[in-house]
């Protein structure tokens, strides 16, 4: 299995050099030539694995280039009782009959990012290996909130490695945020942004292309790779859980081994969704992929009508890890949808660059409609929709799960589609303890942060994530805050070059 940049078809890599490298020189994302298709004896299979094994049968299809004992070795030490607090990993809940949320949440920092970031420095590691690469990897990460914390646990004190991340200094959640200033480890960094993730993450993406940045990276035996999705070994193990689900759907009964299902994701940066993209187009049963956005609905808009405009009013919501205009991922999509015509991606991203704004051609509109919905609601909504599990099911969820489901209720009842429906259940919901705990209960609250998670605790009988009650007592490590033009030097300086 051989990578292609989305940029430039003729580029082709194996996945130990996309891997390391993070993004292509010319700016392109890493695809893979063709996906992998798995038998329906194959998914059934999947259903009788533990977590470990069905990730490594799944990598096995993409790592070509990795050794079975390479691949085991990073599964075995990734998705472990060490890191996660249940068995499963990868946890379903029966909302209601015919839905299911896909808890992704049970792992060191309570967010769907680790079911990848925990096993992304094993990766890396081992393709730097593979490719004797003799340079030390510098980690440059953008975040709205839950990649930074995920990433900065994954990568804390990974010989060889260093870790840099930067997220919006208003754009995440109280915990989010002690989170990442508390961050233990001798090789990470943490910095605040005067500006949004879009501005974060525009940085980040600036600094992996700039040949002066690059050269000094070289000449100090360093180089650039990424943790977010936009590194192919990010987005590789999203893919799993979506097999997995399914999978073992099938083996407790619950759906036939054919049948097909909807598969809701609250998006915001599209790799995750784009997962359960890649998960349907390697034999999953997908009827829809449903993409739920908050009231920055860019997503939204271009999936009904094949316009992407970034020109418009950002909002700073409760689901803040959704709150970004400029979805990266999109770019894999787009570069599968048009056939890997490399000259259209340059062209619309070049437009987006420059005018913040482009339109796809026919045929993928009616493509993008085949394959998704979209939805999107405001903060209102989500939090009645947080309100109304709660008293319907004795079910408490996050915010951005709350966007999901309050979306998927709009798609059923315009629709009338009864498949049934796997909810991605993306983060604990006291990482969002405010916004939760208002809408529990009906009104705001002006105790603390930790006394509203122990409200949280009171009503909802969830226990509370060691990992998040144990940050009460943590010392803030990091402080910095810069403007959004500063962010080079700040790499620069932060590396001591």
């Amino acid at each position: 299995m051989f990578y292609n940049s989305t940029r430039n078809s003729d580029v082709k890599v194996n996945s130990a050099q996309a891997i390391t490298q993070g993004i292509s020189a010319d700016g392109g994302l890493f695809v893979p030539e063709e996906i992998p298709v798995l038998t329906p004896d194959e998914i059934k299979a999947v259903g009788e694995m533990k977590y470990a094994d069905k990730a490594a049968f799944v990598f096995s299809k993409f790592l070509t280039d990795f050794t079975e004992a390479e691949i085991r070795y990073c599964t075995d030490n990734a998705y472990s009782t060490k890191n996660f607090e249940t068995e499963c990993i990868a946890e379903i809940a029966h909302l209601f009959d015919g839905t299911y949320m896909l808890e992704l949440w049970h792992g060191p920092t309570c967010a769907f990012k680790d079911m990848a970031l925990q096993i992304l420095p094993y990766f890396l590691t081992t393709s730097a290996k593979k490719i004797n690469l003799d340079k030390k990897i510098v980690i440059l990460v953008a975040t709205s909130g839950d990649t930074g914390k995920a990433a900065l646990e994954g990568f804390k004190d990974v010989e060889g490695t260093s870790i840099l991340v930067f997220y919006p200094e208003d754009g995440v959640s109280p915990m989010q945020k002690r989170q990442m200033k508390t961050q233990e480890g001798n090789n990470v960094g943490v910095c605040a942004l005067k500006g949004n993730f879009d501005d974060c993450q525009n940085g980040v993406k600036a600094i992996f292309t700039d040949s002066e940045v690059k050269k000094a990276l070289d000449d100090n035996g360093m180089m650039f790779s990424s943790a977010n999705s936009i590194n192919w070994g990010r987005l590789v193990p999203q893919i799993v859980y979506y097999i997995s689900a399914y999978a073992e759907l099938v083996k407790d009964g619950e759906i036939a081994l054919g049948e097909k299902v909807n598969i809701v994701v609250p998006t915001g940066n599209f790799g995750n969704i784009l997962a359960a993209y890649y998960a349907k187009h390697m034999g999953i049963p997908v009827n829809k992929l449903i993409c739920a956005s908050n009231i920055n609905n860019v997503l939204t808009d271009f999936i009904n009508t094949g316009v992407y405009d970034r020109n418009r009013q950002f909002y700073a919501t409760v689901s803040p890890s959704m709150d970004i205009l400029i979805s990266s991922n999109l770019e894999r999509l787009l570069y599968i949808m048009t056939d890997k015509n490399d000259k259209l991606i340059n062209e619309w991203f070049g437009k987006l660059a420059a005018e913040g704004k482009y339109e796809v051609s026919d045929d993928v509109k009616a493509k993008l409609l085949d394959e998704f919905s979209a939805g999107y609601c405001d903060d209102e909504h989500t939090k009645a929709a947080i309100h109304e599990i709660y008293e319907k099911y004795s079910y408490t969820c996050d915010t951005h799960t709350a966007v999901a489901v309050k979306v998927y209720e709009d798609y059923k009842k315009s629709t009338g589609d009864t498949t049934k429906t796997i909810i991605a259940s993306t983060a604990s919901p006291y990482k969002f303890s405010a916004a939760v705990l208002e809408s529990l209960e009906g009104k705001n609250s002006d105790i603390s942060e930790y006394d509203k998670v122990d409200r949280i605790a009171e009503l909802s009988k969830l226990p509370v994530p060691a990992a998040l009650a144990d940050l009460k007592n943590k010392p803030e490590r990091f402080g910095d805050v810069i403007a959004k033009d500063d962010q080079k030097s700040y790499v620069l300086g932060t590396l001591g070059i």
